[in-house]
């Protein structure tokens, strides 16, 4: 058993928010406390305690625990004062030593809301928060909570002034779809792939316009590409029809102030689906920086929405986000900065080939194999 987790070093430097008789307790030791009993199940205090106290003696072969595990009450009043970005930082720290590089991957950012983290007694409403995902290893690169009276927008660009963007693609969803946040990810060394809605009625107006004149034509004598892809199961059929435009004289047409920072595609997508005899059919617009084949930007469209179906269920249906209680000043958002680096945690260990749940319960049954979630770096 190692005298200290490798994990720990990424702490290490976490301001303690604590003085004088408040600090009984190592830091360290409290939050590595909290980081197993969240890996193991755990979705409130009283039952990060009481993980603590059952584990005692094999926490002690790598935790000082001077005075022995803290109460749930320490837990809370430590968690609700440790400022959060600096703990967030802190799961940045373990990202950035797992993942080297970003190069040729996809990073999709969404917010989401902790919807049991609204107060309504002491006015305190809910917690919104801004994740960056790396599509396909399944990691939170970086998360951050969206300030009170504000929004997405500006915590997004602060998630994408943490990362080093070179060489990977950005996705996000319509909200985002603003000329400063393109330009950004560009000047950082990125490209590029957004949704248009009525939030840029403008653009859309000219998306729509060009691809109806130009669809009935079949883009004779215009720089594109095509692709179809149909998908069959539980009783719906689903096609989706891409369209890419990447002719010069129509970029500069849909963007003549060139504010879309190096605007090379635009893109059309159609999406028909079957399902009980019903029919429906959607059309989706879509600009990037990207000049690919529309296979290649179908595949970062459809990817994207795994931060919802990979990220946000698993922190839901797994892990309980939205039913966690956790509402004292920081608490909500440092306890769903342990729910991420848990999941992160339990994604990167690679011995138990079944899902995150599984993981969770062998985790809490054998101290051995949460060692080795531990240590997933």
């Amino acid at each position: 058993m190692p005298k200290s987790l490798s994990i720990q070093q990424h702490f290490r430097a976490l301001p303690d928010p604590r003085s004088g008789p408040a600090l009984l307790h190592r830091l360290i030791d409290i939050v590595t406390i909290a980081l197993c009993a969240v890996i193991c199940g755990a979705n409130q205090w009283t039952d990060v305690e009481e993980f603590g106290r059952t584990h005692e003696t094999w926490l002690r072969q790598f935790l000082e625990l001077p005075h022995g595990i803290p109460s749930h009450d320490t837990f809370g009043r430590v968690f609700a004062r440790l400022d959060p970005p600096a703990f967030e930082r802190c799961l940045a720290s373990w990202v950035r030593a797992v993942v080297q590089s970003l190069h040729g991957r996809q990073v999709a950012l969404d917010g989401k809301t902790l919807r049991n983290s609204r107060d309504p007694y002491r006015g305190q409403a809910a917690v919104q928060t801004v994740s960056a995902w790396l599509v396909g290893a399944d990691l939170v690169l970086g998360h951050l909570q969206v300030a009170a009276g504000s929004n997405e927008i500006p915590t997004v660009r602060e998630v994408l002034s943490w990362l080093d963007l070179r060489g990977c693609v950005v996705s996000a969803d319509a909200l985002h779809c603003q000329a400063e946040t393109a330009r950004l990810v560009v000047e950082r060394g990125g490209d590029y792939v957004l949704p248009v809605k009525e939030n840029q009625s403008t653009l859309r107006q000219r998306l729509q316009e060009t691809f109806d004149y130009e669809t009935p034509r079949g883009f004779r004598g215009v720089k594109h590409t095509a692709y179809r892809r149909t998908e069959k199961g539980h009783g719906r059929v689903e096609t989706r029809r891409y369209a890419v435009l990447t002719d010069p004289s129509y970029l500069q047409e849909i963007d003549p102030d060139g504010r879309w920072w190096r605007l090379g595609s635009v893109i059309r997508v159609e999406r028909e689906r079957a399902l009980d005899g019903a029919v429906s059919h959607e059309v989706h617009y879509y600009i990037s920086s990207l000049v690919e084949p529309a296979r290649t930007l179908a595949s970062v469209i459809r990817n994207h929405w795994g931060i919802e179906n990979k990220l946000h269920w698993r922190l839901d249906v797994v892990l309980d986000e939205d039913y966690s209680r956790v509402r004292a000043d920081h608490g909500p958002e440092n306890f769903a900065v342990l729910r991420r680096l848990a999941l992160n945690l339990l994604q990167r260990e690679g011995t138990h080939r079944h899902g995150v749940q599984a993981k969770r319960l062998k985790a809490a049954w054998d101290t051995d194999y949460l060692l080795k979630v531990l240590e997933a770096v």
